[in-house]
Formats: C-alpha cells, structure tokens, sequence
C-alpha cells in the first residue's frame, strides 16, 4: 500500500482567504463579524457576564453589507469568529453611456470604464437613488 501514490484534487475553495479569525469579545461596534456565512457589519455589541457554565456571551446585531438584511448572533467572548476582509473603494461618477456602461474616477485620477449598469429595473432603480 505504501508503493501507490494518492493524487488528491481540490475543486472547491475553502473561502480561507476572504476571512481570518477574531476573538469574539475584541469585536466592536462598527467592525465586521460573519453571521451565517454572510459578511456583516457589527451596529451593536454586548458582553454578559460569566455565568454558572463558565463562559461569558457577546451578542451581536448586524446587517449584511450586501442585501441590508439585519442578523443576530451569540458567541462566547472567548471564541474566534470568521472576519471578513473588507475592502470599501469609493468612486466619482464621470459619465454613463448609452449603452449603459459608466466612466469613474479613481482616487488616482485614472478612469475605470469595464463597469455596466444592471439592466434588471428592480437593481437599476436601487443604484439611482443614490444619484438623483
């Protein structure tokens, strides 16, 4: 059995990179903490006390930076939580073309024109309100 050589091949991304652990009770309010596989950002934060079984509890609200959607969670201060990395970029709006891609401006001064808008209403109408 030692003879055969065994060649495993990995097909799925574990996703490692895109968090790194962070002892729950040093997360505060206005960081980032993943609930249920979703990356969110922390509006309230809580510690109890220690109690009878030993552990003190944080208790997390926050709301996921991509749908708005609010999220609990309830950990022990003394265990790690997935992070994410996160990574804000803001850009100046140049120009929007007619076939629907928009011009920006980096904080550089360069220009990034691969973006399109969504063609889907319900989308189109949510990135507007944000211009208008």
């Amino acid at each position: 059995m030692s003879d055969e050589e065994y060649h495993f091949e990995s097909k799925a991304d574990a996703g490692a990179s895109k968090t790194f652990p962070q002892q729950a009770g040093t997360i505060r309010k206005n960081g980032y903490i993943i609930i249920k596989g979703r990356p969110c950002k922390v509006v309230e934060g809580s510690t109890s006390k220690t109690g009878k079984h030993g552990h003190a509890k944080c208790h997390f609200v926050a709301i996921d930076i991509f749908n708005g959607k609010k999220l609990e969670d309830i950990v022990p201060s003394s265990h790690n939580c997935d992070v994410p990395h996160v990574n804000r970029t803001d850009y100046q709006l140049i120009d929007i073309s007619e076939d629907g891609f928009v011009s920006l401006l980096t904080e550089t001064g360069n220009t990034k024109d691969d973006l399109k808008l969504p063609t889907d209403e319900n989308l189109l109408g949510q990135v507007g309100r944000f211009y208008y």
